[in-house]
């Protein structure tokens, strides 16, 4: 029978947090009393993860999954493994942190079944530093200018989906994307809850400050053209600027004669010039190597194993050595 609750919940080097992950998850999906499978996904952890993955698998076979990846392919390519490996009515995506309790997954499935297909959260109290909790606030007000799309805290994964809504997202072939920001879009009623927020149990943030920002690229030129029109205007803004600089500096030629006040304003005129041209070329790059990296056509991720209900037990007790065999190889 196919469960009504899915857990998807990417892994990558989470060895410290596992164990209390474990204790916390399991209960509070059994008082739920509804059929659920939880499907870990490993990105390529180099640390414990996978061993401590395969242990719970083999002491809860019936309710857990593991899909396992070749490589680090990132958080929201492991969330969409997870979507393809699903088999529940609801999916929740959680952190392996316990940054969102596991005891909130109730809370999303009761709001599901009020007949809403996707529901998001909005953390209470943010348990980040200061400058990420500044810097996603600014960044969902971008994001929500330019593309339309109504995330208020689009940095907790803590969401659930209707099964209409992943049967969409899984037809989608994009390389890069934004999970929420695409199941929003597929999505005929949304909505949001406020949940609790704790501390890391464990270890640290996988996202670098270089991972954010090329993350918010990701949703920003995924999800909009706005970007390139608004960098069309401003080019007819400044050409037309440019123009009349000229004039004036030729009426003042005639009528002043050569003068040599005004060389420095416009080295600054010119320096900014050329920055904005630079960060223009930048942006269309961005665009074009998203399209680079589209009609490649490679796979997005590769599947190692799947670690599921009815498998060998003796292979399953060999997924870690196998990757031991694997990191040898390549060194």
């Amino acid at each position: 029978m196919k469960p009504e609750l899915s857990v998807i919940i990417p892994i990558y080097n989470e060895q410290e947090g596992l164990a209390s992950l474990f204790a916390r998850l399991y209960p509070a999906l059994d008082a739920l009393q509804t059929s659920y499978e939880i499907i870990f996904v490993n990105d390529g952890s180099r640390d414990n993860s996978v061993s401590l993955l395969a242990e719970q698998f083999r002491q809860r076979p019936e309710v857990t999954r593991v899909v396992l990846f070749n490589g680090n392919y990132g958080q929201h390519m492991a969330i969409l493994a997870g979507f393809e490996a699903s088999r529940g009515q609801i999916m929740v995506t959680l952190d392996a942190d316990l940054q969102n309790p596991p005891e909130e997954i109730g809370n999303l499935v009761a709001k599901m079944r009020e007949g809403y297909d996707y529901v998001g959260s909005i953390r209470r109290k943010r348990q980040d530093s200061a400058w990420r909790t500044v810097a996603s606030k600014m960044m969902n007000r971008l994001r929500e200018r330019i593309t339309n799309i109504k995330i208020t805290d689009q940095g907790n994964m803590l969401r659930a989906y209707g099964r209409n809504v992943i049967d969409l997202v899984n037809q989608c072939a994009e390389v890069n994307t934004f999970v929420p920001a695409l199941a929003y879009t597929f999505s005929r009623k949304p909505t949001e809850i406020i949940v609790e927020h704790e501390e890391r149990a464990a270890g640290e943030s996988k996202y670098s400050l270089y991972s954010l920002i090329r993350l918010n690229f990701d949703l920003v030129t995924g999800f909009s053209l706005i970007p390139l029109q608004i960098f069309s205007m401003l080019g007819m803004l400044l050409s037309a600027s440019s123009a009349l600089l000229v004039i004036y500096l030729l009426s003042r030629r005639f009528l002043f004669g050569a003068e040599a006040e005004g060389v420095f304003t416009l080295f600054a005129l010119a320096f900014f010039l050329m920055g904005v041209i630079l960060f223009g070329i930048g942006l269309v790059g961005e665009y074009v190597g998203r399209i680079f990296q589209q009609v490649r056509a490679r796979p997005r991720y590769v599947v190692q194993t799947i670690l599921q209900d009815g498998m060998a037990q003796a292979q399953a007790e060999a997924v870690p050595y196998v990757r031991l065999e694997k990191r040898q190889v390549a060194r």
